[in-house]
C-alpha cells in the first residue's frame, strides 16, 4: 500500500478516506490541502488524527508522496488540475472522487491536452447529507461501491493499487465506462437530489402561511432528508451532469402529467397499476439491494 499520501479537500469524502486509511494502515503519512479559508476544518481534520499535517502549498502537498487523491467538488476541478499540473509527476498515482466522470475528463483534457496514464478516475457511492471533516467516518465506504472508470490508455499497475486501496478500506469496486457511469448516477443520484431540493423548495414557501412542516409525519422526513445535502457541491454536480439529468426531468414531468391526467379523470385502475408497479420495481430494487450486500 501507500507510504505517504496527499488527500486534497479534507471533507466529508476526504476525511473519510483519510480515516479509513489511518485505520487500517497506522503508519501510513497523510497530508492535507486546501485554501486558507479552510484552516479551520484542517485544523479539526490535524486534531483528530485524520491528517497528520496540512498545507496551503500545492508544491509541498504533493512532491513527495505515492499518492494524490482528489476530494474536491467536481466545479474546482479545472482551476485544481492548473495548480497542479506544474508539480504533476510520473512516480506518483492520482485518483479522484468526483460525483460526474465526464467533465472530470473534460478538465484533465483542458489542462492537460490528454489523461495522464497515472490518472485513475473513480468515485465512491457514499456519502452524507453533512459536510466537513467532523462528519467524517472511517466506515463510510464499508460495503459500499466505489466506481473506477479507466480509459483505454489507464496503466493497469495504477488502476489496481488504487482499486487495492478502496478494497482495503471495506468498499465494493465496479469498473465502468465514464458514459455509462455519468447515466447511472444521473438517474440514481443526481434527479432524486433534485427531486428533494424541488418538493422541499415548494412547501417551503407554502410553509410560511399553511404551517405545512408542523404537521409533516417520518415519511416525509425520510423522503426528503438529501435536501439537506450541501447545494455548493450540488450545484457542481447538476451543472456537470445537466446532458444526462435533463431529459430524465423531462421524462419525469411526463410521467407527473399522466399521474395528474388520472387524478383529474378518476382513472382509478391507471392509477392503481401505476402505483402498483412503482411497488413492485421497488421491491426488486430491495431484493437485488439485499442479495449484493450478502455476497
Amino acid at each position: 500500500m501507500f507510504n505517504k499520501l496527499c488527500v486534497i479537500g479534507v471533507g466529508l469524502i476526504g476525511g473519510s478516506i483519510a480515516s479509513a486509511i489511518k485505520q487500517q494502515f497506522p503508519n501510513t503519512e497523510i497530508i492535507g490541502f486546501g485554501r486558507p479559508e479552510d484552516r479551520a476544518n484542517l485544523e479539526i481534520a490535524r486534531q483528530r488524527a485524520v491528517i497528520d499535517r496540512f498545507t496551503f502549498d500545492i508544491k509541498a502537498a504533493i512532491t513527495s508522496v505515492d499518492c494524490v487523491i482528489i476530494a474536491v467538488p467536481v466545479g474546482s476541478y479545472p482551476a485544481l488540475f492548473s495548480q497542479i499540473q506544474p508539480f504533476w509527476s510520473d512516480h506518483i498515482i492520482y485518483t479522484d472522487t468526483g460525483s460526474t466522470k465526464g467533465s472530470v475528463i473534460e478538465a484533465c483534457l483542458q489542462v492537460f491536452g490528454k489523461i495522464p496514464d497515472n490518472f485513475v478516475p473513480a468515485h465512491p457511492i457514499a456519502g452524507a447529507e453533512q459536510s466537513g471533516v467532523a462528519a467524517a467516518k472511517a466506515d463510510l465506504f464499508k460495503h459500499k461501491r466505489v466506481i473506477i472508470t479507466p480509459l483505454s490508455t489507464t496503466d493497469p499497475v495504477a488502476m489496481t493499487k488504487i482499486k487495492e486501496l478502496w478494497e482495503s478500506i471495506g468498499a465494493q469496486v465496479s469498473l465502468m465506462d465514464v458514459q455509462q457511469h455519468d447515466a447511472v448516477l444521473a438517474a440514481t443520484s443526481h434527479l432524486p437530489h433534485i427531486l428533494a431540493f424541488a418538493l422541499v423548495d415548494l412547501l417551503g414557501r407554502k410553509d410560511e402561511q399553511a404551517d405545512i412542516f408542523k404537521y409533516a409525519a417520518g415519511g416525509f422526513k425520510d423522503f426528503t432528508r438529501i435536501a439537506s445535502s450541501d447545494p455548493t457541491m450540488w450545484l457542481d454536480i447538476c451543472m456537470a451532469n445537466k446532458a444526462q439529468i435533463a431529459p430524465l426531468l423531462q421524462e419525469l414531468t411526463t410521467e407527473l402529467n399522466k399521474l395528474q391526467h388520472f387524478l383529474e379523470t378518476e382513472d382509478h385502475k391507471r392509477l392503481f397499476e401505476t402505483f402498483t408497479y412503482a411497488r413492485n420495481a421497488r421491491q426488486r430494487f430491495l431484493d437485488q439491494f439485499e442479495t449484493y450486500n450478502q455476497l
